[in-house]
C-alpha cells in the first residue's frame, strides 16, 4: 500500500516534472477554472433541481445549448432545408437515430424559416455503449508518480528557491495565477472505458462525466456508421452532406466568448470565454499558450498542431538571435571590409555595359552602395550560420520528437491507436462489384487491381510532372522579361531607374512573379484534387497524405523556383563581352551586379517571405472577418427594423465559416514553406529566422482568434504527431544542407576571397587571411576586355568620353579570363581553375561535415525521455497493482454482503 507522506510528495513531484518538461500550460482545462454560476456544461444542475421540486433554470431553456426542457444538452446539429427534395433519405437516417438511441428535437430558424436545425443528444447509456467501442480513455485513479533519485536534490533546490519568491520578478511568459484562482492539476490514470468495470472510474456524475467534446465526437462516430437507405454501402452522414441532404453539421460552441463581467471578478462564462481571454486575445500574446484547454474543447489534432506551432516558434528565437548577430556583424565591420572600400574608391575602374546597346559604362565606384549591402549578409559569420541552421534544423526536429513524446504522454496517446479506418466512400461506389476478403475482419469488401492502380498511378504521376513544367515555364517567362525589361529600364527617362536598372529589373521581376505564385496556387489545388481522386485512394488517410504530398510538391516548386533560378543560375552563363550567350539567339542573358549575385537573391528572399505571409495573415483572418459580417449584414435585412432578436447558440454557429474542408492542411502548408524559407536559403538570407519568428507570434493569435470567435467549432479528434509533415520537414532538413552549400560556394564571394587570400594576395604562403591580405582583391577578380571586341549587335551606344574626354579602350567585367593580348585571348585564367576546385572541395566537406554531426545529434538524442520512459513504466506498475487491489477490493466486498445476507436469512429462518 502506498503511505500518505508517498502521496504528498508525489504532488511536488507532479508540479516538478511538469516544470522540467514543459508540458502543462498555464491555463488549465478544469471545470473549477469556470465561474459556478455561469458554467454551460452542467446539465446536472437540472437534474438537482428537478429532485428538489424546483424549475429548471430559463438560461438553460434560452441560450441554445440545451433542449426545450433544459435539461438534455445539445451534443450534435444537423441542418437542412425543407425545400431540398431528400426528405426521403433524411426521414430514413432520422429513424435510425432513434433507434440507435440518440434523442432528436426540431427548431426552424429565427431568420428563414426553410432552415431546420436538428438537435442530437446523447444519453448515458448510448455514451457508454459508444465510448467502450471507441476504446475512450476516461480518468480511474489519481496519479502517484516515481521521484529518480537526481530529482530529490533538484526538489530541494526548488524549495529554497521559492523561499525567495517573491524577490524574483514574475515570469514574462506565465498566464497571472491572479486570473486563473481555482487551477487545478489534472493529476489521474486514464483507461479505456469499461461498462463492466464502472466501479473502478471516478464518476462524479453522469452528465458531466464525458465533456462536450468527447460527447459530439462519440455522436459523430455514431452518424457515421447509420444506414440512411436499405443498401449496405449506404450509409454516413459525409455522403448525405456530400449528395445535399443535410446542409451543415457541426458541435456546438459553449456559449459566447465574450462577457461583460470581467473575468479577474466573475470568473469566465465557459471554456470559449476562458479560451478567448487567455489564449485568443491580444493583449497575452507573449503568454505560453493553454494547450491542456486547447486539446479539451478542439481535440488532441488541433492542440497538437498548436504544440508544434509554439515549439517551432520557441526553437525560432536562438536562430533569430544569431542571424540577426550575422546581420549585426556585418554593419559593425562594414567600415574594415577591404573589399567594399576598394569598390568605393574604384573611380578609375570602368566596367563595361551589363546589357546590349542602351546600357551605358559605368564607374565600378558607382555599385558602392551595394558592395556595402552584400557585405551585410556576406560576411565571415555566414559559413558558421548556415551550418548552425542545418544543426539547428536537427536539434528542433529531435527535441519535437521528445516533446511529443512528453505531450502524448500528458494527454494518454502513447498507447491509443487509430482504429481501422473506413473504406471511403467514392472508393466503394467505384469497385462496389470486385470484392475480395479482408484479411484483418474476414468481411468481404471492395478491390481495387494492380493494373488499375498502377495506370491511376501513371497518369497521376504524368500530371504531377505537367504542372512542373508549367512553373519552369512560369520562371521561363520571368527571365525572359528579366532580360528584355533591364535594357528598357537602361534606356529609362527618370535618372533615377535609368541608373538603377538591375535593381529595378530584379524587385519588379519579385512582385510580377510573386502575382503568378498566387495565380497558379489556385489551380494547383484544382489539380492536385483531381489527381488525387483519379487515384481513388482507399481511405481517408491515404487520400490525404496523397493530396497532402501533390500540394506540397506543387507549392514548394511553385515558391521556391525563380529562387533557385537566381542563386545558382543567374549570371553564371552569360559568356564574356564579345562572345555572350543569348536567349533563343536573340536576347543576351542577364548578368550579375558588379558587386555580385547575392544582393538579388536576398531581395527575392525578402520580398517574397513578406508578401507571401502579409497575404497569408490576411487571408485567415481578413476573409472570415469579411465573410461573417456580410453574414450579419443580410441578418439584419432579413429581420428589418425589429427590435433585436436574442439568437440561440445554433443559429448563431451556423452563420459562423466552416472550417478549412481540408482541415489544418492550410495551417500546416504555410508553416512548412516558411520552415523551408527559413532554411534552405538562409546562407543568403540571415533575417529570415527573424521574420519568420515575428510572424509566427502573430500567427498563433491569428488562428487561435479564427478558431474561437469566427469558425465553427470543429469536431475534436485524436491523434499522436503531426503525421506525415514530419516527413517532409526532415526532407527540407536535408535539402537545407545542400543549397546552403551550393549558396556559400557559388553564389556568394566567400571561396573566392578565401582562394585570393591563402594563394594571391599579399599574405599568401604566411596562413593568414585577414582584411590585410585582402588588398588587390577586386582587381584580382576583375578581367579586362577590349572595346572593339564587341559584337556589332551588343556595342555600347555610348563611347565612354565622358569619363576621361577620350573614347575607351578597356573595360572590365567580373571573371578570371586572360586579358585580349595573350596567347589565348579571354581564355580562363589558373586562378579561374583554382577557384573552382575550391569550390567543389568546399561543398563536399560543408555537407559531409553538416550531415556527420546532424546524424551524431540524431543519435545523441534519444526520441523518449529516459525519465518519461521511468514513469511510464512506474506508472504502468502501479496500474497493474491499483487494478489488482479495486479488484480484490470489490470481491471481498461482495463476499462480506453475501455473507452478511446469509446470516439475516438464517435468522429470519423460522
Amino acid at each position: 500500500m502506498i503511505q500518505p507522506a508517498t502521496v504528498s510528495m508525489a504532488k511536488d513531484v507532479n508540479i516538478l516534472f511538469d516544470e522540467l518538461e514543459a508540458v502543462n500550460s498555464p491555463c488549465k482545462d478544469d471545470d473549477s477554472l469556470l465561474h459556478p454560476g455561469n458554467l454551460t456544461s452542467t446539465s446536472d444542475d437540472a437534474s438537482r433541481l428537478e429532485a428538489g421540486g424546483e424549475t429548471v433554470p430559463e438560461k438553460h431553456k434560452s441560450n441554445g445549448l440545451y433542449f426545450r426542457d433544459g435539461k438534455c444538452r445539445i451534443d450534435y446539429i444537423l441542418v437542412y432545408r425543407k425545400s431540398n427534395p431528400q426528405t426521403e433519405k433524411r426521414e430514413v437516417f432520422e429513424r435510425n437515430i432513434r433507434a440507435e438511441g440518440l434523442q432528436m428535437e426540431k427548431e426552424s430558424s429565427l431568420i428563414n424559416s426553410d432552415i431546420i436545425f436538428v438537435k442530437l443528444h446523447a444519453p448515458w447509456e448510448v455514451l457508454g455503449r459508444y465510448a467502450e467501442q471507441m476504446n475512450v480513455r476516461m480518468p480511474f485513479r489519481r496519479k502517484i508518480y516515481y521521484l529518480p533519485r537526481r530529482y530529490k536534490f533538484m526538489s530541494r533546490i526548488d524549495k529554497q528557491i521559492s523561499r525567495f519568491r517573491r524577490w524574483l520578478p514574475k515570469k514574462p511568459m506565465r498566464l497571472d495565477k491572479e486570473t486563473l484562482p481555482d487551477l487545478e492539476e489534472n493529476d489521474c490514470y486514464t483507461a479505456p472505458f469499461s461498462q463492466q468495470r464502472i466501479h473502478h472510474f471516478i464518476i462524479h456524475n453522469k452528465d458531466t462525466f464525458f465533456n462536450n467534446a468527447t460527447r459530439s465526437r462519440i455522436v459523430h462516430h455514431i452518424l457515421q456508421r447509420i444506414k440512411y437507405e436499405e443498401g449496405k454501402n449506404k450509409i454516413g452522414l459525409n455522403r448525405l452532406l456530400t449528395n445535399g441532404s443535410y446542409e451543415a453539421a457541426f458541435p456546438l460552441h459553449e456559449g459566447s466568448y465574450r462577457s461583460k463581467n470581467s473575468i479577474r471578478t466573475h470568473g469566465a462564462e465557459n471554456h470559449r470565454h476562458l479560451l478567448y481571454e487567455c489564449w485568443a486575445s491580444w493583449g497575452v500574446w507573449y503568454k505560453y499558450q493553454p494547450l491542456d484547454l486547447v486539446r479539451r474543447y478542439f481535440g488532441e489534432k488541433i492542440g497538437l498542431y498548436f504544440a508544434w506551432l509554439g515549439w517551432y516558434t520557441g526553437m525560432l528565437f536562438p536562430a533569430a538571435f544569431i542571424g540577426l548577430f550575422v546581420f549585426l556583424y556585418g554593419v559593425i565591420t562594414l567600415d574594415h571590409c577591404q573589399v567594399s572600400k576598394e569598390v568605393c574608391q574604384a573611380t578609375d575602374i570602368i566596367m563595361c555595359p551589363v546589357c546590349d546597346k542602351y546600357c551605358p559604362f559605368m564607374r565600378l565606384s558607382d555599385s558602392c552602395v551595394y558592395a556595402k549591402v552584400t557585405h551585410l549578409f556576406d560576411n565571415g559569420a555566414t559559413v558558421f550560420f548556415a551550418v548552425f541552421m542545418a544543426v539547428w534544423a536537427t536539434v528542433f526536429l529531435e527535441f519535437w520528437k521528445r516533446r511529443r513524446a512528453v505531450i502524448a504522454y500528458d494527454w494518454d496517446l502513447i498507447d491509443w491507436e487509430e482504429e481501422e479506418e473506413e473504406i471511403r466512400p467514392q472508393f466503394e461506389a467505384k469497385y462496389s462489384k470486385k470484392e475480395r476478403m479482408n484479411p484483418i475482419s474476414g468481411k468481404p469488401e471492395p478491390y481495387q487491381a494492380f493494373a488499375d492502380k498502377c495506370s491511376r498511378l501513371i497518369v497521376s504521376a504524368s500530371g504531377i510532372f505537367f504542372m512542373i513544367c508549367v512553373v519552369i515555364a512560369a520562371v521561363f517567362g520571368i527571365v525572359i522579361y528579366r532580360v528584355v525589361t533591364v535594357s528598357t529600364f537602361a534606356a529609362f527617362k527618370w535618372a533615377l531607374i535609368r541608373n538603377n536598372s538591375q535593381v529595378a529589373t530584379t524587385g519588379t521581376a519579385v512582385c510580377i512573379n510573386f502575382c503568378i505564385i498566387m495565380l497558379l496556387n489556385v489551380l494547383y489545388e484544382k489539380v492536385a484534387l483531381l489527381l488525387t481522386n483519379l487515384e481513388q485512394p482507399r481511405t481517408e488517410s491515404e487520400w490525404e497524405n496523397s493530396f497532402t504530398l501533390k500540394m506540397f510538391l506543387f507549392q514548394f516548386v511553385n515558391l521556391n523556383s525563380s529562387t533557385f533560378y537566381i542563386a545558382f543560375f543567374l549570371g553564371r552563363f552569360t559568356g564574356h563581352p564579345g562572345a555572350y550567350l543569348r536567349l533563343i539567339n536573340r536576347w543576351r542573358l542577364e548578368e550579375c551586379h558588379p558587386s555580385g549575385c547575392l544582393i538579388d537573391l536576398c531581395m527575392q528572399m525578402g520580398i517574397i517571405m513578406v508578401l507571401k505571409q502579409t497575404w497569408n495573415n490576411f487571408m485567415e483572418l481578413g476573409y472570415p472577418l469579411i465573410q461573417n459580417w456580410w453574414t450579419r449584414r443580410k441578418v439584419r435585412q432579413e429581420r428589418g427594423p425589429e427590435r433585436k432578436i436574442s439568437f440561440p447558440q445554433w443559429e448563431k454557429d451556423y452563420n459562423l465559416q466552416p472550417m478549412n474542408a481540408y482541415g489544418l492542411f492550410d495551417e500546416y502548408l504555410e508553416m512548412i514553406l516558411q520552415f523551408g524559407f527559413t532554411t534552405i536559403f538562409v546562407a543568403a538570407f540571415p533575417l529570415a529566422p527573424l521574420l519568420a519568428l515575428l510572424n509566427n507570434i502573430i500567427e498563433i493569435r491569428l488562428d487561435a482568434y479564427k478558431f474561437v470567435t469566427q469558425w465553427r467549432r470543429p469536431l475534436a479528434s485524436r491523434a499522436k504527431d503531426i503525421g506525415i509533415w514530419y516527413g517532409i520537414l526532415e526532407g527540407i532538413g536535408i535539402l537545407s544542407v545542400i543549397t546552403n552549400a551550393f549558396v556559400i560556394a557559388i553564389t556568394s564571394d566567400f571561396i573566392p576571397r578565401l582562394v585570393y587570400a591563402y594563394k594571391y594576395g599579399p599574405c599568401a604562403g604566411q596562413g593568414e587571411a585577414g582584411q590585410k591580405c585582402m588588398v588587390g582583391y577586386v582587381n584580382a577578380s576583375l578581367s579586362v576586355f577590349r572595346i572593339s571586341d564587341f559584337e556589332n549587335r551588343s556595342e555600347p551606344e555610348s563611347d565612354g568620353s565622358e569619363f576621361s574626354g577620350t573614347p575607351l579602350k578597356y573595360c572590365r567585367y567580373r571573371d578570371y579570363r586572360d586579358p585580349p593580348h595573350s596567347l589565348v585571348p579571354y581564355g580562363y585564367t589558373l586562378q579561374f581553375w583554382h577557384v573552382l576546385a575550391a569550390r567543389l572541395a568546399f561543398i563536399i566537406v560543408f555537407e559531409h561535415l553538416v550531415f556527420c554531426i546532424k546524424h551524431l545529434i540524431s543519435y545523441l538524442i534519444p526520441d523518449l525521455p529516459k525519465d518519461l520512459r521511468d514513469r511510464m513504466r512506474r506508472e504502468k506498475y502501479l496500474i497493474q497493482e491499483m487494478m489488482y487491489e479495486a479488484e480484490l477490493e470489490r470481491l471481498q466486498k461482495e463476499r462480506k454482503e453475501r455473507k452478511k445476507n446469509g446470516k439475516a436469512h438464517h435468522n429470519e429462518w423460522p
